[in-house]
């Protein structure tokens, strides 16, 4: 497997892949060992009187050392994270996107024209693929590194390759959706028809191909060869995550680190490319594009294993897919994984490949039971923190507050 995609850190540069997951676990380890010292000997209490707002206390059995931000930092997001949560309070995308908004209507604008005006036969399912209510993430993800790292240029106007890198990035994610529901089958995608279920998989297999082929004409257009292998290697990668799935259906033999590597290459792999790209952009320091793109693929590494937590807890309606689609198709993921420790018999559902009726059902409480979705959520925070300290070069501003809130935001999706 190539490494390319993953030059990301200069102090790991030329180390294989498998190297470079080791350093990470250790990375992820680290933070959550400190976070843990600071827990421990810790009261946190939370108090909300009726009617009033809600306040929460913190009572250690030796202070904080003052000044300490780490504590700090992490003290308010629990004071935070809990008041929303006692509010039965979300975080609002809108809210998060709101200093890119401006930039995300101009994007709006430009991604029908750019599937359709040259090709009527697919405008209508360009309207279909654009408007079944996605809610742009990754161009605004792409927008926020862009402002947040032009401030470190001393920038005050976002450049035309960034906007176009946005429309990149969500070209190449929408067509990845379109032929993973052509090759799952799938006939609901948020909540709507998909293109295939719509059109027919002929009209859908020349959507996506055409968004491709169109995403890397403007790719090259963009002129910056360091993009440009960036961007061309994700395309590659979603072709290698969907070779280890196809190739790893109903193996209950399959490691973490094999599931880990197939969400990088699927989910995480686009998102990490795009925020280095546009630190690139911005004309950032290496070392600042090195944390732009450990962001995006902490980021992404948290998006994928949320989704999947998901697909156990939530209902179709909820989900705007079918509920338990992925372990039904034999696509086992973090949460059955986990699980398979500690229920045997799960492993014997899963290789009869569910083909009694009712094993599904029984296979899904399983995971329950045996703490699956517990440590997948404890999986995609440790994952969510280190996307958090990639942040800490950036300015403070609104830009890098929204970088922030999109983690919360991540992990939030499950609540």
């Amino acid at each position: 497997m190539t490494s390319t995609a993953f030059c990301a850190r200069g102090s790991d540069a030329g180390l294989g892949y498998q190297q470079r997951r080791a350093i990470d676990r250790r990375r992820s380890a680290k933070c959550w060992s400190r976070r843990r010292v600071v827990a421990e000997g810790a009261t946190i209490s939370f108090t909300a009187a009726s009617g009033s707002p809600a306040s929460l206390s913190v009572n250690t059995s030796s202070p904080i050392p003052a000044g300490d931000a780490t504590n700090s930092k992490f003290l308010n997001g629990v004071a935070s994270y809990v008041q929303r949560r006692e509010r039965r309070e979300k975080l609002s995308l809108n809210e998060i996107i709101e200093p890119v908004s401006s930039d995300l209507d101009a994007l709006n604008q430009n991604l029908q024209s750019i599937v359709g005006v040259q090709n009527p036969l697919l405008m209508s399912a360009a309207e279909q693929i654009f408007g079944a209510g996605g809610k742009r993430m990754r161009p605004a993800i792409v927008f926020l590194v862009s402002r947040a790292t032009m401030q470190l240029a001393r920038l005050n106007t976002i450049h035309l390759q960034h906007r176009r890198l946005a429309e990149i990035t969500e070209m190449i994610h929408t067509a990845s959706l379109i032929h993973d529901d052509v090759l799952d089958e799938s006939d609901v995608r948020r909540g709507k028809e998909t293109v295939h279920q719509l059109y027919g998989t002929r009209i859908a297999v020349l959507a996506g191909d055409f968004m491709f082929a169109q995403s890397s004409w403007y790719l090259a257009n963009l002129d910056n060869l360091e993009v440009i292998k960036l961007i061309s290697q994700v395309i590659k990668d979603f072709a290698s995550g969907e070779i280890q799935q196809a190739s790893s259906l109903f193996d209950s033999e399959i490691t973490l680190d094999n599931y880990l590597d197939k969400s990088y290459y699927k989910t995480a792999s686009l998102i990490a490319a795009s925020t280095r790209s546009a630190a690139i952009f911005s004309g950032a320091d290496p070392s600042v594009c090195d944390k732009m793109f450990d962001y995006g693929k902490y980021l992404g590494l948290a998006f994928q294993i949320v989704d999947d937590i998901l697909d156990f807890t939530q209902s179709t309606a909820q989900l705007g897919k079918p509920a338990g689609s992925d372990l039904a198709k034999g696509n086992l993921t973090a949460p059955a994984l986990f699980a398979l420790d500690k229920e045997p018999e799960l492993r014997k559902l899963i290789d009869s490949e569910f083909t009694d009726e009712g094993s599904l059902e029984s296979a899904v409480q399983l995971v329950k039971r045996g703490g699956g979705i517990d440590r997948a959520m404890e999986l995609a925070k440790q994952k969510a923190e280190l996307a958090i300290q990639a942040l800490e070069c950036l300015p403070v501003g609104a830009a890098r507050s929204s970088l922030e809130k999109m983690v919360e935001y991540v992990l939030e999706r499950v609540f």
